[in-house]
């Protein structure tokens, strides 16, 4: 009988290892960079224009089985920032737009995030854009496929909130005012 415990007492053990160990493989936090991206849309002058930012990257934790502790501290390089043509792009670098020369990056930083269904979250936490810092919900989903965690999600950015546009630029029915983002963020296991 003394037996048959040690033996369930090893298998148990060993049980339990094996989960530990599987629970710790399920900590997703390294920015897949090359199939990652966050994207934009907005109108100018009445038509759409769409665009996004090639470099971005920072720290991410997230585990499926431990939503609440999940983190996001993302950097955003504004100088990366590609619309409409090479004209655009200056304008939307200099003084009026992101003023990348003295604010070269965003960030986001969550402070909380929870399940509101199957796959689905609400990310709460700041984004600061060229030294101003507002607050930000933003609706995502996850998936994981094969090592790899997708998240797909969205919030409506308002660009005025941070100084994006000034002098006639300013004018919401020159360029609107609500700018939808998207972010795709594939992240590999730890």
């Amino acid at each position: 009988m003394n037996c048959i415990c040690r033996i369930y007492s090893a298998v148990l053990s060993i049980g339990l290892l094996t989960f530990s160990g599987y629970s710790n493989a399920l900590e997703y936090s390294a920015i897949d960079a090359a199939k990652s991206k966050i994207t934009f849309s907005s109108k100018l002058m009445g038509s759409s224009l769409n665009g996004g930012f090639g470099r971005f990257g920072g720290k991410v934790s997230f585990n499926p089985d431990e939503i609440e502790k999940a983190k996001a501290n993302l950097v955003i390089e504004i100088a990366s920032f590609n619309a409409g043509g090479d004209e655009l792009q200056d304008e939307a670098k200099g003084k009026d737009w992101f003023n990348t020369k003295n604010f070269p990056t965003a960030n986001f930083i969550s402070d909380s995030v929870r399940s509101t269904g199957s796959g689905k979250l609400e990310i709460h936490g700041t984004l600061t854009i060229k030294g101003k810092t507002q607050d930000l919900t933003m609706a995502a989903s996850y998936n994981p496929q094969g090592k790899q965690m997708i998240f797909d999600a969205s919030f409506q950015l308002l660009r005025l909130s941070y100084g994006l546009g000034a002098g006639n630029w300013a004018d919401t029915s020159a360029v609107a005012n609500e700018v939808p983002v998207k972010v795709h963020l594939v992240l590999n296991q730890k």
